[in-house]
């Protein structure tokens, strides 16, 4: 125990005159920008770097964000304000990741433990979002059996994803149905219309078909109206969900115009938006620019991905979608198998849509997938923390100076004991400590810019007084 005697402490205040002569020099130099809210000028920037270093942020175990003991952030809904997200009218910037198969694992007794681990490996490391599936379609343990049929056990582990997400303090962005055939998707909707008649030939009907798009909205609607049945929480009214995702990846190849998908993306929007005007929308596309954009083709990774159906920009000025989604995947996209061809990809393809983002479309773009696969022996543990410091890095670059980039969602976290689930992207922090290291920095830094306003307010609208608690050592 350290003794405190008036001696000491009119030392401590001679230290910390120097560091507050400093920032109020900075303090005075700051001019906010009105026109992006929350933008970095040289002098934050300062600031944001010194909040780098300050130990009175940190986590404690079930990932609340503290400065001296108490929570920084209440447990609000995220909301957007022009080409940021806010809570409580401050700012929130992601850093995250992606676990699909939760609910899957939740529906054992003897795996239900492993959706903890990961919420409590994500919280170790300060990620404060994860993206994962709400839908099941057909199959085994499928959520929904058939179209309106729900299976209860399967539901009720879904409820414990999102309740058990609320403890450690971790948003969930939930994916409503998926463009692949894994976890059912729209082929699996195609089969059922089949099964009762309907006149559809291809997965792509599932865009246009009255029916099936019928069946598609009774889960949209399911889903959102659920009661969760561990904190008697309707989703729609649980702030632990960040928002809700049409669809993973959707593609629609038969009509490379884009569309059918544009109707398809304008007409589901509204539907959520008409169920859960408080949630945040996003559609789920990788990215791929089209047609409606011929000069920003050649961005896209090669020509087949302008001919997918999709179009990054015209899709994303759909009344009702919030903000941007991107994926991330040179590994997978790249002809050139070269280390440096893939680095370079990244920031051209990471900079063009986070420019899109914030010059034409005027919203908050997060890169909601990204990684590099280790098991087909063209990259390596080092090379993916290279990848992931790359895609961190942009990122940052935009958000110092209040720009659109507003996070990212790792592709994909897992506990022990489950690598047989690997899809050759898993990490699992504990056997990949430099990857941990990487994450935790890249969280606290983002969570510093989560308390620019409260900076700001200090010394142009003096709103509060300044904090007399961070002393010399803490700043």
């Amino acid at each position: 125990m350290v003794k405190s005697t008036m001696a000491t402490k009119t030392t401590k205040i001679s230290m910390m005159l120097p560091i507050l002569i400093v920032m109020l020099h900075l303090a005075s130099k700051t001019v906010i920008r009105f026109d992006q809210p929350n933008a970095c000028t040289d002098s934050s920037f300062e600031i944001s770097r010194m909040t780098d270093n300050m130990q009175s942020i940190s986590w404690d175990t079930n990932n609340h964000w503290k400065q001296n003991g108490a929570d920084t952030e209440a447990w609000e809904m995220v909301k957007r304000k022009g080409n940021q997200f806010v809570v409580n009218g401050r700012p929130f910037y992601v850093n995250g990741f992606n676990t699909y198969w939760l609910m899957i694992l939740a529906v054992d007794n003897s795996t239900r433990q492993k959706v903890s681990d990961v919420f409590q490996q994500a919280a170790s490391v300060g990620l404060t979002v994860c993206r994962t599936w709400a839908f099941n379609d057909g199959g085994w343990r499928a959520l929904q059996k058939s179209p309106s049929v729900y299976d209860e056990d399967v539901f009720k582990a879904l409820d414990f994803v999102v309740n058990e997400a609320r403890k450690f303090k971790i948003r969930l962005l939930l994916s409503l149905t998926n463009n692949w055939e894994s976890y059912g998707g729209k082929k699996q909707y195609i089969k059922w219309g089949k099964d009762v008649g309907l006149n559809v030939t291809s997965d792509d009907d599932f865009f246009t078909d009255q029916t099936i798009k019928s069946y598609f909205k009774n889960h949209i609607k399911t889903i959102l109206t659920r009661v969760n049945t561990f904190n008697n929480i309707a989703y729609k009214d649980d702030p632990t969900i960040f928002g809700w995702e049409l669809m993973n990846e959707p593609r629609c190849e038969s009509d490379p115009t884009g569309s059918k998908l544009q109707g398809w993306i304008q007409e589901m929007a509204f539907y959520v938006k008409s169920i859960d005007p408080l949630h945040l929308v996003e559609i789920g596309v990788e990215g791929f620019y089209g047609p409606s954009t011929a000069d920003r083709l050649p961005v896209n990774p090669n020509s087949y991905a302008g001919q997918v159906g999709t179009d990054f920009i015209r899709n994303h000025q759909v009344l009702g979608i919030d903000f941007a989604s991107v994926h991330i995947y040179p590994d997978s996209w790249l002809s050139d198998p070269s280390p440096e061809a893939h680095i370079q990809f990244v920031k051209q393809w990471m900079q063009a849509h986070i420019d899109d983002a914030e010059n034409t479309l005027n919203m908050p773009i997060v890169f909601s997938e990204f990684g590099v696969s280790t098991k087909n022996g063209k990259f390596n543990q080092t090379f993916r923390d290279r990848f992931i410091g790359t895609v961190y890095q942009t990122v940052l670059n935009s958000t110092r100076m209040g720009g659109s980039a507003s996070g990212c969602l790792f592709w994909q976290l897992f506990p022990d004991g489950i690598e047989y689930m690997d899809d050759g992207y898993a990490v699992v922090l504990n056997k990949s400590p430099n990857t941990a290291s990487i994450m935790s920095v890249q969280s606290r830094r983002m969570q510093s810019f989560n308390s620019r306003c409260n900076w700001n307010c200090r010394w142009t609208c003096r709103k509060s007084e300044v904090d007399e608690t961070l002393d010399h050592d803490e700043l």
